[in-house]
Parts: structure tokens; sequence; C-alpha cells
């Protein structure tokens, strides 16, 4: 039973970092066309990261956690206020370390680069242990 476990797990983790890739696109590509267009680098990273979000819900509700998505009703909206929360706390960081590099004179593309580690870890967590787990029927 425990190996069945771990063996589950590791293939929603890898579900998981291809949904993140895919949000990370999304969220690269509204950066680096809000940076082309002149805008402050730390605003260009916490409005990208927010349309990242909308395309992590989708991929992670729909390809990753499918079997504990919550049904209609409460329990859905909680789970979307849960997810949306974890997501501001990958945004507070995303947006405290390019806004950091960018103080310190680094590339603000290396800094957000960097962000998305740890963002990556913070995020994973937060939704496995309270957005996703299974108990939330």
């Amino acid at each position: 039973m425990s190996a069945i476990f771990w063996r589950f797990a590791d293939i929603r983790l890898v579900r998981y970092f291809l949904a993140s890739v895919g949000a990370l696109a999304v969220d690269m590509g509204c950066f680096l066309a809000l940076l082309a267009l002149g805008m402050w680098p730390a605003a260009a990273s916490a409005l990208s990261y927010g349309v990242g979000i909308l395309a992590h819900w989708l991929m992670s509700s729909r390809a990753v956690f499918v079997g504990d998505v919550a049904e209609r009703g409460m329990a859905r909206s909680r789970q979307k206020a849960l997810f949306v929360i974890s997501a501001l706390a990958g945004l507070a960081l995303t947006t405290v370390i390019v806004w950091t590099g960018d103080l310190v004179g680094m590339d603000p593309r290396l800094a957000k680069l960097g962000a998305v580690g740890t963002s990556f870890i913070v995020t994973w967590v937060l939704r496995k242990r309270f957005v996703f787990r299974q108990s939330q029927g």
C-alpha cells in the first residue's frame, strides 16, 4: 500500500510540475511583454503572476488534483479562495524577490527565474496540504 501511495504522489508531483511549467510560460510571456512595454519590473512581475494564477487553477483543478476538487457550492468556493490565497503567497514571494533583485542591480529576468523555485515549493506545499486535501469533499 505504501509503494502505491508514493507512486501516486510522484505522479501527482510530476503533473503539478507540468502545470506549473504551463502557468510559468503564461506568466513569463506576460512578464516579458510588460517589460517590453516599459512597465516597472516589480509591477510587471505581480501582474503577470496574476495571469499565471488563473492558468494554474485551470490546469491544477483539471489535471493535477482531479479527484480532490470540491463539488459545487461553498466547498468549491472555499477551495478556490484557498487556491487564490496560496497563489498570493507565491505572488508576494515573487514580487519581493524581483523587487530586491532590481534594487541590487540584478537583471529582472534573472531575479524572476530565481523567484520561480521558491514560489513553486511554497505553493505546492500549501495546495497539497490545504487547498486540495482529500478530506474536503
